[in-house]
C-alpha cells in the first residue's frame, strides 16, 4: 500500500532522493571528519544539480524565480533531505515564504529576489539568553530616532550567521505607541554595531554556525521593518509553523534512513551461529521503529495536503506542533535503538546511527522545544475540542 500521490508527486520525491543518495550521502564522512565543510566546488556542483532538478527555493512563487511546490511536495523533498547527515541537506535552499505579501517592493527587490536566486542568504536572531520559548520575554529593544531605528540586544543560537548577508532581528519596541510590542526587522551584514561575540560548539558536526550576536546601537531605516510596528510576532509564528512541518518531514527521512540501515546490518551481523535479524529483541525494536515512522509519515503528509486545502490556520497551528512533536521524538527513539543495534559501531563517528543520535536531538528543542508543543496542542484542545484536531 502506497500513500496517494500523483505522477507529478511522485516525480518530485523520487528527484529529490536520488540527489540525496548521489549527492549528499556519499560526503557525509567527509564532512563529519572536517568540522562539516566541503569543498566550494562540490557545493557549487551540488546548488546547480538542485536546478537543474526544480528543486531551487521550492516554497517561493514563480513570478519571484522560485519552484513553488505545494506544501505536500514541499514535505516529500524535506523528507528526503533528512536522509542524509552533517546538515548537508541544507544545500537545499529555502526562502522566507512567510515573506511574500509582507515585504514592501523596495524590501522585496533589495532582499527577497536575491534571497530566493541564492545571492542572499538569511538566519533569523530571535533567541535570547533569557527568553527561548517563550519569546515574548525577549529583552532587545528596536527605538524610533527619526528615519531610522537603533537597535540593541544580545541573541543566540542564530543559526547559518556564517554564511548569511542578512539577519532578521526581532526586538520589543521602545518608546511610541507601539511600546512594548514585537517588530521584525531586516539587518545587513556586516552593519556598524553588529558583532559575533562567539560561534560556541554543538553536539552535531555541521558547517553552519549558531552564533551568539551582540546589537549596541545597530542603525536601520525605516524601510527595514518589516510590516507594521506590533506585527513581528505574527511573522516569527508563521516561520515556526512552516519549520515545525519540515522538521516533521525531515525527521520521517531520518528514521527511514535509520531503519533501512539497521535492518541490513541486522540481516548480515551473526553473533551465536547465526543473524540477529533472527532474535526476537532485535526484530521488536525494528517493528517498533517502522511503526512509528508509518504513524509519523501519515501525519506529516496529511499536514502538508490540509495547508494546501486552506484549513483554518489556528488548527493549522495546532497540527503543525503535533507533527513536530511526534516525529521528532520517534526519530530519536528510532535513533537510539539503531545505536543499539549496531551495538559499538553504533557509537562510532563513522556510523549514520551515531550521527544521527547527535543530530535529531535538537528536534526536540529548536523551533519550540517538545514540552512548549504540548502546550500548544492542549491550548487548542481546550479552545476547538478533540473532534476539530483529531477527528
Amino acid at each position: 500500500m502506497t500513500y496517494p500521490m500523483t505522477d507529478e508527486d511522485r516525480a518530485i520525491q523520487e528527484k529529490a532522493r536520488r540527489f540525496v543518495d548521489e549527492e549528499l550521502i556519499p560526503h557525509e564522512l567527509e564532512a563529519e571528519m572536517n568540522a562539516g565543510q566541503l569543498p566550494r566546488d562540490v557545493i557549487e556542483r551540488q546548488q546547480a544539480k538542485l536546478r537543474e532538478l526544480g528543486l531551487w527555493s521550492i516554497n517561493m512563487p514563480r513570478d519571484l524565480g522560485g519552484t513553488e511546490l505545494t506544501s505536500f511536495q514541499q514535505v516529500l523533498v524535506s523528507e528526503q533531505i533528512g536522509r542524509v547527515t552533517n546538515g548537508l541537506g541544507w544545500v537545499l535552499h529555502t526562502g522566507p515564504e512567510w515573506a511574500v505579501g509582507v515585504f514592501t517592493a523596495d524590501q522585496v527587490d533589495r532582499y527577497l529576489k536575491p534571497m530566493v536566486a541564492g545571492d542572499k542568504r538569511e538566519c533569523y536572531a530571535i533567541t535570547e539568553p533569557n527568553a527561548g520559548s517563550d519569546v515574548d520575554a525577549i529583552e532587545a529593544t528596536a527605538r524610533r530616532e527619526g528615519g531610522d531605528y537603533l537597535l540593541n540586544g544580545t541573541k543566540w543560537h542564530v543559526t547559518s550567521f556564517n554564511k548569511a548577508e542578512v539577519v532578521f532581528f526581532q526586538a520589543k519596541l521602545a518608546g511610541g505607541p507601539k511600546a512594548g510590542s514585537h517588530a521584525l526587522f531586516i539587518v545587513d551584514i556586516p552593519s556598524e554595531g553588529l558583532r559575533m561575540v562567539r560561534a560556541p560548539a554543538y553536539s552535531h558536526t555541521y558547517a553552519d554556525q549558531h552564533a551568539i550576536l551582540e546589537f549596541e546601537d545597530v542603525r536601520v531605516p525605516a524601510a527595514n521593518l518589516i510590516g507594521d510596528e506590533g506585527g513581528g510576532m505574527d511573522f516569527t509564528y508563521a516561520w515556526f509553523r512552516y519549520e515545525r512541518l519540515m522538521i516533521a518531514a525531515r525527521c520521517c527521512g531520518a528514521a527511514e534512513r535509520l531503519i533501512e540501515e539497521a535492518t541490513a546490518f541486522a540481516k548480515e551481523r551473526v553473533q551465536f551461529g547465526q543473524p540477529i535479524m533472527s532474535y526476537q529483541a532485535i526484530q521488536h525494536m525494528l517493528a517498533d521503529s517502522l511503526t512509528e515512522l508509518w504513524a509519523a509519515r501519515l501525519m506529516t503528509y496529511r499536514l502538508g495536503r490540509e495547508i494546501d486545502e486552506g484549513v483554518d490556520l489556528k488548527v493549522q497551528h495546532a497540527h503543525c506542533s503535533m507533527a513536530k512533536l511526534y516525529a521528532s521524538e520517534m526519530a530519536n527513539r528510532v535513533a537510539d535503538r539503531a545505536v543499539q543495534i549496531f551495538g559499538g559501531r553504533g557509537y562510532m563517528r563513522e556510523n549514520v546511527a551515531e550521527r544521527f543520535y547527535r543530530e535529531l536531538r535538537v528536534d526536540r528543542i529548536w523551533e519550540g522545544t517538545s514540552e512548549i508543543q504540548r502546550n500548544i496542542i492542549a491550548d487548542q484542545l481546550a479552545k476547538r475540542g478533540a473532534g476539530t484536531l483529531a477527528g
